[in-house]
């Protein structure tokens, strides 16, 4: 889940710093063993540099992600069940992860309304397989200039509004539907107390025990 705001730059004051923008979402290696507990929808909430993204399968399967970019920290949660399983991961861990998803990218003079904001759209591809090409949309408008200071979309200042991405192995695409100015309360972007904290190994495992 995996967008993540930094610290630095100023907007107009027409931008949005503060609301949530609803996604969908789509699995494109349908043959992964969790494809079939992907989520169908994200939500993703922002204030000024904080960021939170809910996933959710049928009603019981939830994840989210808790970006800090003051921390240099992503945080996952998964609730599912009687599991309620937490981990932090520091900026090193994430890019070491992001090596095998790193992207190259290509500017376009094209503009496509998304959710009602004008983006821009940028080619993509795969530095570990340049034929595969894709598309990214981003918008300036949404929180923010400097946005996704970790991950493979470091270089791309502004909302994510469509675009791909790969956790524990599953890739999907997500694709910006709506966006609503709201108050965010600052206790989204803290772990509940009942979470328990694992290593990110341990996370690791437990996924891949979901898939068996």
């Amino acid at each position: 889940m995996f967008l993540t705001f930094c610290n630095g730059g100023e907007k107009t004051k027409s931008s949005l710093l503060e609301g949530s923008v609803d996604y969908n979402v789509e699995v494109i290696n349908t043959d992964h063993p969790m494809a079939g507990m992907a989520p169908g929808s994200a939500t993703v909430k922002f204030k000024n540099n904080k960021l939170q993204v809910e996933m959710s399968a049928m009603g019981i399967f939830t994840t989210m992600f808790i970006s800090d970019p003051d921390r240099h920290t992503l945080t996952q949660m998964v609730s599912f069940m009687d599991i309620k399983s937490a981990c932090v991961q520091n900026e090193k861990d994430l890019n070491e992860e992001f090596k095998s998803y790193e992207l190259n990218f290509e500017e376009t003079d094209e503009i496509k309304e998304i959710a009602g904001y004008k983006c821009k759209k940028m080619l993509a591809n795969f530095t570990g397989n340049p034929k595969e090409v894709f598309d990214v949309y981003y918008t300036e408008d949404l929180g923010l200039e400097a946005l996704n200071h970790i991950g493979p979309y470091h270089k791309i200042k502004g909302m994510l509004m469509g675009y791909r991405i790969k956790k524990f192995g599953l890739e999907l695409r997500l694709t910006a539907t709506s966006v609503k100015k709201e108050a965010i309360k600052d206790e989204i972007f803290e772990v509940p107390s009942y979470f328990k904290m694992v290593t990110p190994s341990e996370m690791l495992s437990l996924f891949e025990d979901l898939q068996k």
